[in-house]
């Protein structure tokens, strides 16, 4: 069922909701959060397609939040707001509002969303693109115990995890982060199997593609050892190679489906791991909404700090093995020189790395 609402607001609006579940006689019942979607009207459609799959998983409320562009000074100063109410089959699992705004009320969308969002349940605001520089100080962001973001819609993928880094406030999160889970997990579950010591890593991928930083940020962050990061023909990410000191531990996916997990002593394994559409991705996302520490950490190890020649832990360890000993009458300046803060890593060319 869809209600059309012209030059309206937001008490119409629940009207209108209340009005439609007593049409198709569906309480207002069995819905767990309210997911805000901030985009424009190219991209509505698909984010709302995303959005109704993710809710058979996560029954929600979503309002689309869709700020219509004026041409003329004489529109622009005219505030008005057009409302698409669905409930039922043509809402997904949960109800769906439509909003478009025209004028002045686009810098109040706040105000428009505040009295829809449901009581006593957490809100989740994502941004398909367009994502402002600081989420959570954004006035919608400012509503939401989760914020979600997608840096691979950017039109410069590093920048914008820069970006993510320097505002970065517990309850953010990146769709680029959600793409690599199961590449995470597989990885990790092959370091269980073998105790090795990794000595470096190198995350292979279509440039341009944020995933692949945030990966190898990951890794690096995790194992303290240097990770570079090559460029391929995608798609995606295409593989990932660790050298330990018993051999090589690769997992290779050159097809976007299938990968082949190579580790030393063992016979190659195929593994499925296909690249997932916008709704899984978005429906992982629904599951916690706590802060995710993990995401934070790589995020903030900085991408200009990838492929650098060695760690610095594994730099230090490896001066003091080899350097020769000092006379005692210097002990206490060489201490006092090993205790300083190293100097920052030298940049390596994020953007170069990254097939820019």
């Amino acid at each position: 069922m869809k209600i059309d609402l012209t030059d309206t607001t937001s008490s119409k609006i629940n009207n209108a909701l209340v009005q439609g579940r007593r049409a198709i006689g569906t309480p207002a019942i069995g819905m767990v959060l309210t997911l805000v979607i901030v985009t424009d009207e190219e991209h509505a459609y698909d984010a709302l397609k995303a959005a109704n799959d993710a809710s058979r998983e996560h029954p929600s409320r979503k309002l689309v939040v869709i700020k219509r562009a004026s041409r003329s000074p004489r529109d622009r100063a005219k505030a008005r707001l057009d409302a698409e109410v669905r409930v039922g089959t043509s809402a997904g699992t949960g109800e769906t509002v439509v909003l478009r705004l025209h004028g002045d009320v686009i810098d109040h969308a706040q105000s428009v969303v505040l009295p829809l969002l449901l009581p006593d349940a957490p809100v989740v605001v994502w941004w398909p693109v367009a994502a402002p520089a600081n989420p959570e100080k954004d006035p919608l962001g400012s509503l939401a115990q989760r914020r979600v973001t997608d840096a691979y819609a950017a039109e410069d993928p590093l920048t914008e995890l820069g970006a993510r880094a320097a505002h970065y406030a517990p309850g953010d999160t990146d769709l680029a982060w959600t793409r690599i889970t199961p590449w995470r997990s597989m990885l990790a579950a092959a370091l269980d199997q073998q105790q090795v010591e990794i000595v470096s890593a190198d995350v292979t991928g279509e440039g341009y593609n944020p995933s692949g930083e945030l990966l190898a940020m990951w890794l690096a962050d995790r194992l303290g050892v240097p990770v570079s990061r090559t460029v391929s023909d995608g798609p995606g990410l295409t593989a990932v190679r660790m050298e330990t000191k018993n051999g090589p531990i690769v997992l290779d996916r050159p097809d976007g489906s299938l990968a082949t997990l190579s580790m030393p002593g063992q016979p190659d394994r195929a593994v499925a791991l296909n690249r997932r559409d916008t709704a899984e991705l978005l429906a992982e996302e629904l599951r916690r909404l706590d802060p995710d520490d993990t995401y934070a950490s790589a995020l903030k190890y900085g991408v200009e700090r990838l492929g650098q020649a060695q760690a610095p832990a594994a730099a230090a360890a490896k001066t003091a093995e080899t350097a020769p000993e000092a006379p005692r009458a210097e002990s206490a300046e060489a201490a006092e020189t090993a205790g300083a803060k190293p100097a920052p890593a030298r940049k390596t060319g994020g953007k170069k790395a990254a097939g820019k």
